[in-house]
């Protein structure tokens, strides 16, 4: 691994890695969203658009990439952009034919979600309008003590229905509840259970998944480190990993993820047609060199041979991390990892046909953005866990000044 002048060990991401980061550039998604969204460098990303035009963005270990590859990701872009707008008529289908003031509220509310340029392009707004709008009007002061009204329950049944288009039909009434507080609307969670009820919004059920580990192996197996301990003191002390499948029309599209055990962060991925041990290599890459923990983290997975391969094992040690496993056959001891799988696979993928493994890999994408910044997790307390990781840093920082 190469070195900086300063002496911290220069970051190889995978082709794959690039490759997404720039599709979602050139598909209309902001350099600064997609840069804090991946956990890279601003500059960075602007060097792998830059290479990508003149079809140089390498690897690591990769080969340049061709023109043929260049114009393949150019159309992916593309696609990518007019979901988007797709996407974006589709929810804003309320709104269509209100005023600007109205638009401009819709924008700003799903800001995080599409670049506020494309929304605006897509709604018959201008950019600049909607700017000099909040510079002119700050609509998100609170209204004044002793002036809010009681909410009519048709009034209240809009934040409600949009809440659960956002979300795609994955939070319950006690969820949309939390958000609805968030989000500045006071009302008693009994009044939004039955709401909730009388009008049929509920959370899509839930379904029986396969298992997709393979234990029959002579490899050797690691202790379990963790041994349930899922509520680590700080970041960076414990992660958890586990291998999914996604049915497309092509074939099956496995994912890896790598969770953060004290703020269930998902911060690293690999998704592949096959199941093969650089897929979970290629995860923890992309984990280690966004997160960079201290030597000693505990690396927990299952027993498949992919995590007790010799190449994984010895990418751990490279990485002064120590390998976890779970007992044979007992699931409960990656629980917080299975759940994660769970919620994706409800939340997002059920009933869902994918005619590409493309197809699929962006409907995950875009459903990971949502959970690590947005999706309200009742372990964290009803914050994201992006949220619940900030607070726990700026509550740091305050004692170290307080000292």
């Amino acid at each position: 691994m190469s070195k900086r002048k300063d002496g911290q060990a220069r970051g190889k991401y995978t082709l794959e890695f690039k490759l997404e980061a720039v599709r979602l550039v050139k598909g209309g998604q902001a350099a600064a969203v997609t840069a804090k969204i991946l956990g890279v460098p601003v500059q960075t990303l602007g060097n792998w658009v830059r290479l990508s035009s003149k079809s140089q963005l390498k690897g690591a270990g990769d080969k340049p990439v061709s023109p043929e590859q260049m114009e393949l990701a150019r159309l992916r872009a593309e696609c990518a952009r007019l979901r988007m707008e797709r996407d974006i008529l589709k929810k804003a289908n309320g709104v269509l034919r209100a005023g600007s003031p109205v638009k401009y509220a819709w924008i700003a509310r799903h800001k995080a979600l599409w670049p506020v340029t494309l929304a605006c392009e897509v709604l018959g707004v201008s950019a600049s309008g909607y700017f000099e709008h909040w510079r002119r009007k700050d609509c998100t002061k609170p209204s004044r003590p002793g002036v809010n009204k009681r909410i009519s329950d048709e009034a209240l049944l809009v934040p409600i229905k949009a809440i659960h288009a956002e979300g795609k039909e994955e939070y319950g009434w006690p969820k949309m509840w939390k958000e609805l507080l968030a989000r500045g609307i006071r009302v008693g969670k009994e009044r939004v259970r039955k709401l909730t009820q009388r009008h049929g919004i509920k959370a899509r059920g839930k379904r029986k998944f396969v298992v997709t580990t393979d234990s029959k192996h002579s490899l050797p197996i690691a202790p379990n480190l963790l041994d349930r301990n899922f509520t680590p003191e700080a970041p960076n002390q414990a992660w958890g990993s586990d291998i999914t499948y996604i049915a497309t029309d092509e074939g099956w599209l496995y994912l890896t993820g790598v969770i953060d055990l004290f703020s269930r962060q998902v911060v690293g991925w690999s998704m592949r047609p096959h199941m093969q041990t650089n897929a979970v290599t290629d995860a923890l890459r992309m984990a280690w060199f966004r997160r960079r923990p201290a030597p000693g983290l505990i690396f927990h997975s299952d027993r498949g041979s992919q995590y007790c391969s010799h190449e994984f094992q010895t990418a751990l040690a490279g990485y002064e991390m120590k390998s976890s496993m779970s007992r044979k056959g007992d699931c409960w001891d990656n629980a917080p990892t299975e759940s994660l799988w769970g919620r994706l696979k409800v939340g997002r993928l059920y009933g869902r046909r994918f005619a590409t493994r493309r197809e699929a890999r962006d409907e995950v994408m875009d459903w990971l953005n949502f959970y690590n910044h947005k999706r309200l997790h009742s372990t964290l307390g009803y914050v994201s866990p992006m949220t619940f990781e900030q607070r726990w840093i700026a509550a740091q920082q305050q004692d170290r000044k307080s000292a």
